[in-house]
């Protein structure tokens, strides 16, 4: 925790040390000028990944998809956006690799190594004991079974992802009188 406490400070320092080296060699006013300028080009390119991201989103709904990979995108177009309203060139190349499409599936793929996949089972498939399973879509490939670990014995455990169907019968009861 620690680490990280002392990579944020350490990206705030970077930026002061580039702006004052660059200040020497182009002057304050170009300097300003470009951290302007850097920031209201990166909120443009945001806005419009943003969109296609949404876009993508709902496609993958409509079809009945989980659409992981577009909200993950969507996620780090959000820290995008948040370096590059911070001032400095540091944190706007910081926000540019997040903004650009080439660049942020890597770090998508990265993330998903490092952050999903420990908490799904290897052996089983499903998922690890201690996660928590939201239902979803089923049959979605992401490395699990599309629906929670059980043998499919209990009333609990659903067999398709969504659980099981069952016919009730109720009366309705009038309190009131």
């Amino acid at each position: 925790m620690l680490r990280y406490i002392g990579l944020l400070l350490l990206i705030p320092l970077l930026d002061a040390l580039f702006l004052v080296v660059l200040t020497a060699y182009l002057g304050w006013q170009l300097v300003v000028l470009l951290v302007v300028l850097t920031a209201f080009l990166g909120l443009l390119l945001a806005r419009m990944e943003g969109r296609h991201t949404l876009r993508k989103i709902q496609r993958k709904a409509a079809r009945g998809e989980a659409p992981t990979d577009e909200l993950m995108d969507g996620a780090l177009l959000l820290v995008a956006g948040a370096f590059l309203l911070t001032p400095g060139l540091v944190t706007d190349g910081v926000g540019f690799c997040l903004l650009v499409p080439l660049t942020r599936y890597p770090i998508r793929v990265a993330l998903k190594k490092w952050v999903v996949v420990p908490y799904l089972d290897r052996k089983t498939g499903g998922f690890a004991s201690g996660s928590v399973y939201i239902g979803g879509f089923p049959g979605e490939d992401s490395g699990g079974s599309g629906t929670p670990p059980g043998d499919g014995s209990g009333p609990d455990d659903p067999d398709d992802g969504f659980g099981t169907a069952r016919d009730v019968e109720f009366e309705e009861i009038d309190d009131s009188g």
